[in-house]
Parts: C-alpha cells; structure tokens; sequence
C-alpha cells in the first residue's frame, strides 16, 4: 500500500511564543484546561466573578477567542461589539442555546462545542433518575431526613423487564438504551434518522412513529436538541396515551416536554412519575410551571447535573481548549457548530493536506500572479484530489485553506482573518471562484502516483477554458509522513517542500548556472540551505510559458537554435536564509540564460 497522510496524532498546534492571542473565559473551566490555553503561549484571563452583560460588551473587543458555559450570553450585541480581533466562541459542553450562532456566523466567527465530552456522565445520570424514580428516591430520602419512616407509602418498581422508549438514538441515547439492556430492560426507539442495522446492531427495536415508542414504553427518556422540530414534541397527546404506571425521563433540554402538559399529565394521573434534570427556565422561576415541576412529588429533581462529573468537566474543558488552541493556530476544530463536524479520524487525515493546499495558493499567489500586479481575483480555479483523499465528503476545510493561502500574501492580515464559516464569503469579496474535483485515480493527472494522495491546484479563466498554453498555471502536491511536497509547478516537474524563503528562477538548463548563482548570492550575504532543478515536464518544447518563459532569437536570427534552447528550460529552486534584497533579484535577473526570477515567502 502507498504511503498515505493518516496520524495517530494530530501534529502541533502550539502557537510561537509572541503569540499576541488573548483568551477570555468568564466560567468556571477546569485547571487542565487553562493549562493547556496557557502553555501554548495564550495569555488566559479569568475574571474573579462572570462579567454582566454590559461589563462583556466592554471586555469582548481585546479578545481573539471566548470560551464559555452555559450562564454567559454571547448575543448578537456582544459579537457585534467584539469587532475583527474575535475568531472563535467556545462552548464547553453540548449545547450552543445561550450563543447566537447565526450572527457569528456572519461575522466569520466559529463556533466550536464539546459533543462527545459528557456522553457517559449523561447516560448514567439519566440510569440513576430511571431508578431513583422507580424507587421513589427523592420522596424517601426527603421523608427519612424529615424524621418520617413512609416504608409502607413508597412501594415502587423493578426496571428489569420493563420497557424503556428512546426518543432520539444519538451517542447519548445509545449509551443509555445499552445500560438499559444491561438492566434487563427491552429497548424501543424513535429516531427518524437513525439507521436500522445499527439499531439491530444494538440490540434495540426501531420503531417508525413516535406515538408507538409513548405508547409501549414504561420508562421514556429523550435525547435530542432544543430545535423548533423538537420543541414541545411531547404534548398532552403524547402524555395521555402513555401506560398510567409509565414515568418520563429528561436529561436533554427544558422544552422538549410540554412543561404545562407534563405537569397536568402528573397532577391527573396520566402517568406515574417524572425524573427531570433541565427545565425551560434554569433555575426555575418562582412560581412558574418549571418551578412547580421541580417541586412536584412524584418528581425526582435535579438542577441539571447531566454534565456534572469531574471526568466529565475535565473532558469537554479539553476538548474546547484544544479546538480554541488548533483555530489560533490555523489548524482545524474538530466539532464546528456553524461548520461541517470533523471528525478525528476525518481530523488527521486532512490536517497535512489543509498545510499543502494552503501553501499551494501562496506559491501560486506569489509565484503565478506575482508577475502580474498580484492579481488573483477574477479568477476560477480547479482544486482536484486524487487517490484516497477524493473519497474525503467533508473538504470545505481544504477550500478554505487555498482562499487563505490565495490571499495571505496580498492581505492586510496575512490571511489570518479566513477561516472554515467565512472562506467562501472572503473568496466572493475578492471575485475568486473555486470549483473542486474528485478524482479516485492518484495519477489522473498528478504525477506522484507512489502516493495514496495527491492535490492538484489549475488556474482556469473566467470563460470556464485554460489560461492558454502560454500560461498554463498548475501546481501539483502531496504528503509524506509529516512533511508536504510540491511537485510540479507549471510545465515544470518538481519535488521540494514549500517552506521558508524560496528564490524560484527560471532559466535555461546549462553549465554554470548554478555556479554563477551562488557565487551572487554569496556576495550579498545569502546563504543556500536547499536547492533543487526541475526540468520541463516531458521534455516538450514550448515557446513562451510559465511565467516569465519567452523566445529569444540567437546571434544569427535563427529561431531553430532558440527553440533548441528552450527545451532545455529548467526551474531552479532556492531555500535560502539571509536578506534577499531588490538589488539581489536584479542582479540575478540579469544573469546570462536567467529569464525570470520569482522571490517566495512561505511560513
């Protein structure tokens, strides 16, 4: 098998140690996590006591990244006030209700959350209000530390052999119906998305209908998000055609039980019982129908403690920390809200190539459209992947790197300000078009088929054909190990890593040259750390090219000796350190058989 860019950890994240980045965090966080903000060279501030709503809107402008919980409200109104330093609002846990996610959205701001982090903490805290429910826990405990002695009173059930109704088969769900297997209980659920062989996989019954999980179930829990599909989805209707011996369970959100209607189910004897651990307003209002639910007795209450473990604290503070950490840095979060989800395994495989692709646009920008005034809007391209990274669905990661790369070296921020939410609105801005090609063929055009992946980058013009053949602006790309590789650039056929200051000539391919190189170079101080000559592609002859490429006649006239010429053109590529003056350029530009020569920065 080829060689292919899959890690079994991601590469570093860490930012230099000028990193001029400020993080803001209003909650509580745990200690492992503003660790992990601070050794990577973030300076972290904690305010002693969360900040009002008015103290934010002062607060927000100095930060680059907000991480908070569940009690700071990241409005519209604050995202406005943040102006273009933010780039990140991270929510240390599963849901974004108190973040206005379209206005960051809008403003180019990401919005990362923790989706996996309190997984098992959730699914054990809904098993221990299933059981304290069926046994009468809370009104027990509150009657012995009242000095009352109920034995007789709080007779309850057994779990195992009853049926437990699952509203909604995501990660928390599956966990809890395998609990709840591993209780002896059956397991019916509603989830209009889930696939039917991973239910039967779980040992659990799909059903088509929400109306058959009320009806059948003993015990029903739900485990979605607060949508507007979701709100209230279980009503009086629901409620009434429930078993009269049937208990409800919520460690969700407040609101996808009809509060009124659960109260009155409660109160009439619809059903027997309710273990609730989320309420629409938290804390409940005095006086309100949330407050009147927590108070009820035949409801086990808890102030939403869902997520309220230490692993389960220390889990999503990680995993925001590192998401805040890898966008900082340039990398990729991992659980975007207002962005495609990446995956880990998603994660590694992508992140050497959003390097390579990123890089590619620079090389282009600079190398390509350098000569031309630095033009790069009004311009379509074609980003193609070949091999095993064209089977790779989610690649909008990949397109926002080329913008960035695109526009690194012609904007005031460096490309710093594009990201993942904001690239194609940037590209639209600067009237740069991008269409992506999948190719399962590593070699449909690169030319590094020993490897599982490759990344083409095409200059097309705006009528939708080539630039023409005297401009045929390609770059070709791939990944090994760590490290990422150009290999063709133009007509021109390469292997050398992007990095660093790079002098690209373009020259004809003949004794001395290399020579007469260095030895200019050394008179102005610049040191080589890395050379290497790229022939033409093919050997074909070409008159005109990438770049710089022009036909010259020779002594006699005879075109004849300057076409045998060209053939021989070659690119010679630089790594060097040292100041690179104009003065060094020109002189080199002046140098015999020298006909172009291209300064490159890349980071």
């Amino acid at each position: 098998m080829a060689p292919s860019a899959i890690y079994d950890t991601a590469p570093s994240l860490s930012p230099s140690p000028s990193s001029p980045y400020r993080i803001l965090v209003p909650e509580k966080l745990s200690p492992e996590g503003l660790s992990l903000l601070r050794s990577s060279g973030y300076q972290v501030d904690t305010p002693a006591a969360r900040p009002a709503a008015d103290e934010l809107l002062r607060l927000i402008p100095a930060y680059h990244a907000l991480i908070v919980r569940s009690e700071t409200k990241v409005t519209a109104e604050v995202l406005a006030a943040a102006g273009p330093k933010l780039r990140v609002v991270a929510r240390a846990g599963v849901g974004v209700d108190n973040i206005d996610v379209d206005a960051a959205t809008k403003k180019g701001v990401v919005v990362v959350n923790s989706p996996s982090g309190n997984i098992v903490a959730a699914a054990e805290h809904t098993i221990a209000l299933l059981l304290a429910a069926a046994r009468n826990v809370g009104r027990a405990d509150a009657g012995m530390k009242a000095g009352r002695w109920e034995r007789g009173r709080l007779v309850g059930v057994e779990v195992g052999g009853k049926t437990l109704g699952v509203v909604g088969l995501g990660k928390v769900g599956m966990k809890v119906a395998r609990m709840a297997k591993g209780l002896g209980m059956g397991v019916v659920v509603f989830d209009p998305y889930a696939s039917a062989e991973v239910a039967r996989q779980a040992g659990v019954e799909l059903r088509g209908e929400l109306e058959a999980v009320v009806r059948e179930a003993d015990f029903l829990t739900v485990h979605t998000p607060l949508l507007a599909s979701t709100a209230n989805l279980l009503g009086e209707k629901e409620l009434r055609s429930m078993k009269p011996t049937a208990r409800v369970l919520n460690v969700a959100r407040g609101g996808v039980y009809n509060e009124e209607a659960l109260l009155r189910a409660l109160d009439e004897g619809w059903i027997a019982g309710a273990g609730l651990d989320v309420f629409t307003s938290e804390p409940p209002a005095e006086g309100s129908v949330a407050a009147r639910l927590a108070a009820h007795p035949k409801v086990v209450s808890t102030p939403h403690l869902g997520a309220s473990t230490v692993e389960a604290q220390e889990n999503v503070s990680m995993d925001v920390c590192r998401q805040v950490v890898a966008i900082l840095s340039g990398g990729l979060p991992t659980a975007a809200v207002n962005a495609p989800l990446i995956l880990p395994e998603e994660y590694r495989r992508l992140q050497p190539f959003v390097k390579l692709v990123e890089r590619m646009g620079s090389l282009y920008t600079q190398h390509f459209a350098g000569e031309r005034g630095g033009m790069v809007g009004g311009r379509r391209f074609e980003l193609v992947y070949h091999g095993e990274l064209a089977g790779v669905n989610n690649t909008r990661p990949l397109l926002a790197a080329l913008v960035k790369g695109l526009v690194s070296s012609i904007s005031d921020l460096g490309g710093r300000d594009v990201n993942i939410v904001n690239a194609t609105l940037v590209a639209r801005e600067r009237g740069i078009a991008i269409d992506e090609k999948h190719v399962r063929d590593v070699g449909g055009g690169a030319v590094v088929p020993t490897y599982a992946s490759a990344v083409t980058l095409r200059s097309v013009s705006s009528d939708g054909g080539f630039d023409g053949e005297k401009e045929e602006q390609v770059i070709e790309g791939y990944v090994s190990g760590r490290a990422v590789y150009i290999s063709k650039l133009g007509r021109f056929t390469a292997n050398f890593q992007p990095q660093g200051t790079l002098l690209i000539l373009h020259n004809y391919d003949e004794p001395g040259k290399i020579g007469n190189v260095g030895t200019a170079l050394g008179r102005h101080g610049v040191n080589i750390s890395s050379m290497q000559v790229a022939p033409l592609h093919g050997g074909s002859v070409v008159v005109g090219g990438d770049g710089g490429g022009r036909s010259t006649e020779s002594d006699d006239g005879s075109l004849a000796d300057s076409e045998s010429r060209a053939a021989n053109e070659a690119l010679m590529i630089l790594g060097v350190t040292g100041d690179v003056t104009q003065d060094v350029l020109q002189e080199l530009g002046k140098s015999e058989g020298i006909l172009h020569v291209n300064l490159v920065r890349l980071e």
